[in-house]
């Protein structure tokens, strides 16, 4: 391996026959991924290996500067320890920044932001309705020719930050909100400590099924093609996922409906369930607890809902089923809602549902690094809307009503055979 015949050293230019010409090579190449204070470490070290002349020899072979890799020498028999650290170069170096040369920027740009300032006068934090480019743009006419990080930095001098809606505020909370969240946990515990089944059930959003986005991107070759607009008349169907999830044993499945989410196909899936699944689980159990929503198919002021589960399940099965209702606003703590459906939607992102096959098979294959399982498959039947339940019916269901917000706790008990 030979010195380059560009090598700048003075040896090299000379055409001296040297031993350290493919020593020059390596130490060029060295130079080139190391930061500024490891070079001159380097060329110090090198130069001190060198003696007499080595600070010249090495100034050409490098191109560093003498004072720079006099420096590394110097730095070097003082000890590392002394002068390395988080930062490589000392506070103050570098050009001074632009409002230091031009101390009448930051007032203007305050000047220009002031009058559409918002902010939270509880925390002191700000924020601006223009963009970085329209401030930039009018700072321009003002005679500054400033970039976008200038700006920015500027911005967040003073506390100021680009931020987004942020989902947090709860209008028109209920006063029972809270008792009834203690109240939810309370029962899972209890069902918990008695080895009896909880589950949490919920819809998940339908899905049009054909050539139709998909939030989210994949890697592939070629971006898939889909329709431009959504309407739903090009769908070839519209699924409806209705997902059962065990919370103790972290599993669940997905009963996916071609009809409507109607109270009779939210039963249906737990029914078939509870057939498939619950019942081997939890042998000799006799107790359900279901953790739903306040509206949809499972809503708890839907009278067929609570008629289905006295028929087709606590009268069938002779369970004693309890449900309990998430408030109004507050599905998200619904564990169906973050252990399940998020992983279903991470899962399939980005990829067209083309067909149903391709549905189910998105969510079979939804797993998590806790070892969740999930099981999908389609529950045939047509499930009508518009079913009512008479005041009689009502009358001669079997259910009890918690005294703890009786509107959302309830327990529906089996009856007697032929009653």
């Amino acid at each position: 391996m030979l010195c380059s015949e560009h090598c700048p050293c003075s040896l090299c230019a000379a055409g001296t026959d040297h031993a350290d010409r493919a020593h020059h090579t390596q130490l060029r190449a060295l130079m080139r991924v190391l930061d500024e204070r490891q070079r001159r470490w380097i060329a110090g070290a090198e130069a001190t290996r060198l003696g007499y002349g080595g600070v010249s020899l090495v100034a050409q072979i490098t191109g560093l500067d003498r004072k720079t890799i006099c420096r590394g020498q110097r730095e070097l028999a003082q000890g590392l320890a002394d002068v390395s650290g988080a930062r490589i170069r000392q506070l103050g170096a570098g050009r001074p920044p632009t409002e230091k040369k031009r101390p009448q920027l930051e007032p203007v740009l305050m000047d220009l932001v002031r009058d559409e300032i918002a902010g939270d006068p509880s925390t002191g934090e700000l924020w601006v309705r223009r963009s970085l480019a329209k401030l930039k743009r009018a700072l321009l006419h003002r005679g500054f020719r400033v970039g976008l990080l200038v700006v920015r930095r500027l911005l967040r001098k003073h506390n100021i930050h680009a931020r987004s809606n942020v989902k947090h505020l709860t209008p028109r909370e209920h006063p029972s909100r809270d008792r009834q969240f203690r109240y939810i946990t309370m029962l899972r515990r209890q069902f918990d400590a008695a080895g009896d089944p909880v589950i949490s059930v919920d819809t998940k959003k339908k899905e049009l099924i054909g050539r139709f986005k998909n939030a989210g991107r994949i890697y592939s070759e070629a971006a898939p093609e889909v329709n431009a607009h959504d309407f739903p008349q090009d769908a070839d169907v519209k699924a409806v996922p209705y997902g059962v999830y065990d919370t103790r044993a972290n599993d669940g499945i997905v009963y996916v409906g071609e009809s409507g989410n109607t109270p009779d196909f939210a039963v249906a899936a737990i029914r078939r369930w509870w057939q498939q699944v619950g019942r081997f689980r939890y042998p000799h159990r006799h107790r359900l607890l279901i953790l739903a929503d306040s509206g949809g198919s499972n809503s708890y002021r839907a009278r067929r809902w609570k008629q289905q589960l006295q028929v087709r399940l606590a009268d069938s099965f002779g369970l004693e089923i309890t449900v309990c209702h998430y408030p109004t606003g507050a599905s998200k703590w619904n564990p169906i809602e973050h252990r399940l459906f998020s992983q279903i939607t991470e899962t399939w992102a980005g990829t067209p549902l083309t067909s149903i096959a391709i549905l189910l098979d998105a969510i079979r294959h939804t797993t998590t690094t806790t070892g969740l399982r999930v099981r999908a498959q389609i529950l045939p039947g047509m499930f009508s809307a518009g079913c009512t339940v008479t005041d009689e019916e009502m009358a001669g269901l079997s259910i009890e009503k918690h005294k703890t917000c009786p509107p959302w706790n309830y327990t529906v008990k089996p009856r007697l055979m032929g009653k």
